[in-house]
């Protein structure tokens, strides 16, 4: 998005100098970058600043310990004893996550909201009599808590008899106004590539194919979503976007190289080496998708009691969000209620911990308000200075002129102390620029190298190998697609 605001400021001249100004010095007009185009839209930069999401798988899985249900599950398993929505989203939120997306359908096809469009759903189940709601509930806990509200719905359904028919789709579609049009609004659309297959289909127990591509006509599909909230805008995540692409692996991780940049059309080319693509984006793509990094803090993705001593550690979860934020992408964390529709006591006691470590590691930012001096920048305007980047404010960035496509930052953190990680962001208004960079400490009065990258993005922390006592670290960027636009420099 284009920067309308012209900058008024002094001039500074020289490498390495101040930039407070003068009553000697120019005013100067100095325009600002011209994005790099693709950039990211508002709604997908909201998401880019929300950073850790949690997802909900809950259904009829939950209690036959199945991970993918085959059908034909009667409702009547369906009895969580002490279901308690807001208890998951108030541990969700004290962990740090900033919205949330439950399972309304998960492939089986059950329906945890009374849809008048299928008899397989909640509404014929024990819980509350027929009377429960699970997506109000958990829409109702997180407007309480203040996070956001996010919507799987499967576009498989092994119980459906038409499934595979022009009929489903409709009958896809009427849901997904149901769920629009009553628990809104929805942050994000999540729908996955398990399409087809094996399934009960209302007793045929046959397998069914069908045309990915094509079946679900998905533009008139999220077209329709699209007029059901036109604000505030609803992303769709999928393998291949359109907002937000799978990352290629259930791990935990993306890429060390991390473009939010991709050309969605190579997605659906059936190529190998897709999962890498998805993986690390593309350079040159000509859409800004950007990876989202789905994971399940247990081993499956639905609850089961033979896993409550395999819950991922604190300190795992902390290297999966090092792998995951650290790296430009936002964090999905599924994290499964139990048969008493509770979050586990294990999974909330991982949580809490690793909650502490984030806040312990990330506690004190030591550059904080520091002095910065860079080699060049925009103009020598003190609207493009090295100060913004320690400035506090995400709006200001370092820049340089548009031929130079490289350039140093100093950051000087006052006294010797020891430091663990560097985190760096660029002002991905303007696009996704940075291709490599390197970061120095100042140690015995000479600059030691302690760490090489490549992409940065909305965010890249690096952790050192070991902590390093030093009072001075250098940020070298040493290659980009355009001019550098830095935002911000933390030290901790």
């Amino acid at each position: 998005m284009k920067k309308l605001s012209i900058w008024l400021a002094a001039a500074c001249t020289g490498a390495f100098l101040s930039c407070s100004t003068s009553s000697n010095t120019s005013v100067k007009e100095v325009a600002p970058p011209q994005p790099l185009l693709p950039v990211p839209t508002e709604a997908q930069l909201a998401w880019h600043e929300m950073e850790m999401n949690a997802f909900i798988h809950f259904t009829t899985n939950t209690f036959t310990d199945l991970e993918w249900g085959y059908g034909d599950e009667s409702p009547a398993i369906f009895n969580p004893s002490q279901l308690d929505a807001e208890q998951w989203v108030r541990t969700l939120k004290e962990a740090g996550f900033k919205g949330v997306i439950l399972t309304c359908k998960h492939h089986d096809g059950f329906a945890l909201w009374p849809s008048k469009y299928t008899e397989h759903s909640v509404k014929n189940s024990p819980y509350k009599n027929g009377q429960g709601d699970v997506v109000k509930e958990v829409a109702e806990a997180c407007r309480k808590y203040g996070l956001k509200f996010g919507v799987y719905l499967s576009p498989w359904d092994r119980n459906r008899a038409d499934y595979g028919q022009p009929s489903y789709v409709e009958y896809y579609r009427n849901q997904l106004q149901e769920i629009f049009t009553n628990y809104g609004p929805v942050f994000e659309m999540w729908f996955d590539g398990a399409n087809g297959g094996d399934g009960y289909y209302g007793g045929a127990r046959e397998k069914r194919n069908i045309d990915r591509r094509t079946y679900y006509d998905w533009p008139n599909t999220l077209q329709m979503v699209e007029g059901l909230q036109p604000e505030p805008k609803v992303l769709f995540f999928s393998d291949a976007g359109p907002d937000i692409r799978w990352v290629g692996n259930e791990k935990g991780f993306v890429s060390e190289t991390n473009w939010n940049t991709i050309s969605n059309d190579t997605l659906y080319a059936g190529q190998a080496g897709i999962e890498k693509l998805l993986g690390t984006g593309a350079e040159d793509g000509d859409k800004w998708i950007p990876a989202e990094v789905d994971v399940s803090i247990r081993p499956g993705w639905f609850y089961h009691a033979k896993e409550d001593s395999l819950v991922k550690t604190p300190e795992k979860l902390f290297d999966i969000y090092l792998t995951s934020v650290g790296r430009g992408s936002t964090l999905l964390l599924n994290v499964p209620p139990d048969k008493r529709g509770l979050i586990h006591e294990k999974d909330v006691n991982a949580l809490r911990e690793w909650r502490q470590m984030l806040d312990r590691e990330f506690k004190t930012n030591l550059a904080a308000k520091a002095k910065v001096k860079a080699d060049s920048y925009r103009g020598n305007a003190e609207a493009y200075a090295a100060s913004n980047v320690t400035d506090g404010n995400k709006e200001t960035y370092w820049a340089t002129d548009d031929e130079v496509r490289s350039g140093v930052l100093e950051v000087d953190l006052g006294r010797v102390q020891p430091v663990k990680y560097v985190l760096l962001q660029e002002h991905i208004r303007l696009g996704q620029r940075v291709k490599s960079f390197s970061v120095d400490v100042w140690q015995d009065n000479a600059w030691r190298p302690v760490a090489d990258a490549t992409t940065i993005g909305y965010k890249r922390i690096l952790k050192l190998d070991n902590p390093i006592n030093t009072d001075k670290v250098r940020i070298r960027i040493t290659d980009a697609k355009a001019s550098p636009v830095i935002a911000n420099v933390e030290v901790y």
